[in-house]
C-alpha cells in the first residue's frame, strides 16, 4: 500500500489568498492526495505578552515574539471555505490542524473530516478530546512527545469515542537533518501503540518519505510552497512544485524502483545509479536510526510546547479558572495534564498575565 501523500500549506501563503489558491492547484499537479491547513489566530496559539518566555531565541526566528510570528502565519479563516472547495474540486481532501476548540468549530462548518494535532499540541488533552469527539479521523505528530504523552494522547480520543488514530513519526526541528530522522520507530510505534503510523518530514529532499514508504508509513507529510522567494516562517523547510512532485513520483513507484535497485546490486552501499528513488545503504542506515521512546521527550523543541500560563491578572487567595489561566505556548510552566486538579485550587500570590505555573503545596 501507497502512502496518502499529504502537502501542508501552513504559512507559505505568504498572506495572499491567490497564493494559497495557486499553490494548491500546484498541489494537485504535483500528484498530492490531500492539502492541509492550519487554523488558528495567534491568540490561539499563545499570549499578547513581552515576557520573556515568550521570545524566541536562536534558530530560523531568533528575536521573534510567538504572538507575531503566529499573527504573521495564520490562514484567516474567511479563506477556509474556498480553499477547502478548490481542493476537493480538483480531486483532493482538504483538512487542517485545529489549534483552540474554536478552530475546531470552524473546521466543523467546513466540512473537515480529518483533524490533525500538532507536534508542540500533543499534550493539550483538551484539545484532543474535543476535536476526537467530533468523530473524524485523527492524525497525531509525536515530534516532541514522551512515551507517556503519547499514551495520554490515544487515551483522550478513545475516551472521545474515538479509536481512528494515525500518529506520525516527526523530527520537531526546522529544517532536520536525514540523519536525525530515526525511522526505525515507524514499526517500533506500530507495535507498541496498536494504531496506525505515518511521517511527517522537515527533512530536505524524498530519502526520508521514500524510506518511510518502506516501512509501510499509511501517510506522509510534507510542507509545499510554490516559490521559496516568498519567505515566511516555513520556506526553508519546504519543498517546491519540482521537488514535491519528485517525491510523489518515488512513494508511488517505490516497490518497481526496490526491485530495480536490488536486481542492480545498487543495495550494496553505493548507490552508483542514476535511477529516481535509488537509496544507498549507508544513507538508509543513517536514517533509520534506533528505536527510542525516549528521545522526542528530550528534544530542544518541548520548550515550545503547551503549558499552563496565567492568562489574566489573579489577587493572592483568588481561584485559578478557565478565564485566568489558559494553555498556551511555550512549554516552560507547567504541564496541561495538571489542569484539572490546579482549577480545584486557589493562588497563594498575587500573578500577572505571562506568568509561570506551579501546583500550590
Amino acid at each position: 500500500m501507497k502512502p496518502y501523500v499529504v502537502a501542508e500549506l501552513s504559512a507559505n501563503h505568504a498572506g495572499s489568498l491567490q497564493v494559497a489558491r495557486d499553490s494548491i492547484r500546484a498541489m494537485a499537479e504535483c500528484g498530492a492526495d490531500a492539502v492541509k491547513l492550519q487554523t488558528y489566530r495567534p491568540e490561539s496559539l499563545t499570549l499578547d505578552v513581552k515576557a520573556p518566555d515568550f521570545q524566541l531565541h536562536g534558530g530560523l526566528w531568533d528575536g521573534r515574539w510567538l504572538y507575531d510570528l503566529y499573527t504573521e502565519g495564520s490562514t484567516p479563516y474567511e479563506w477556509h471555505q474556498e480553499l477547502f472547495d478548490l481542493a476537493r474540486s480538483l480531486g483532493m481532501e482538504c483538512f487542517s490542524t485545529p489549534f483552540d476548540n474554536d478552530a475546531v468549530d470552524l473546521l466543523e462548518s467546513v466540512g473537515n473530516r480529518v483533524y490533525k494535532i500538532a507536534s508542540f499540541e500533543v499534550m493539550d488533552l483538551e484539545l484532543i478530546r474535543y476535536a476526537a469527539s467530533k468523530g473524524k479521523p485523527m492524525v497525531i505528530s509525536t515530534g516532541i512527545a514522551t512515551d507517556r504523552e503519547i499514551f495520554e494522547a490515544i487515551k483522550a480520543c478513545r475516551e472521545a469515542g474515538n479509536d481512528d488514530i494515525t500518529l506520525l513519526k516527526c523530527t520537531s526541528a526546522y529544517p532536520a537533518r536525514l540523519e536525525d530522522a530515526n525511522l526505525a520507530m515507524i514499526p517500533a510505534m506500530r507495535e507498541r501503540y496498536g494504531v496506525k503510523v505515518g511521517l511527517s518530514d522537515h527533512s530536505p529532499g524524498w530519502e526520508v518519505a521514500r524510506v518511510a514508504a518502506d516501512l509501510g508509513a499509511v501517510m506522509v507529510e510534507k510542507h509545499f510552497i510554490l516559490d521559496p522567494k516568498l519567505g515566511g516562517p516555513d520556506a526553508a523547510f519546504s519543498m517546491t512544485p519540482e521537488e514535491f512532485a519528485k517525491m510523489v513520483r518515488i512513494l508511488k513507484n517505490s516497490d518497481e524502483i526496490g526491485k530495480k535497485q536490488k536486481k542492480s546490486g545498487d543495495s550494496d552501499g553505493k548507490s552508483g545509479s542514476s535511477e529516481e528513488g535509488v537509496i544507498s545503504d549507508e544513507l538508509r542506515e543513517a536514517i533509520m536510526g534506533t528505536v527510542d521512546f525516549d528521545r522526542a521527550g528530550k528534544s530542544d523543541g518541548r520548550k515550545w510546547s503547551r503549558s499552563l500560563y496565567v492568562s489574566a491578572p489573579i489577587a493572592a487567595g483568588e481561584p485559578f479558572t478557565a478565564g485566568n489561566v489558559r494553555c498556551v505556548r511555550p512549554g516552560y510552566s507547567l504541564h496541561p495534564r495538571h489542569y484539572a486538579d490546579l482549577l480545584t485550587r486557589r493562588a497563594s500570590r498575587d500573578y500577572l498575565p505571562g506568568d509561570r505555573l506551579s501546583l500550590p503545596e
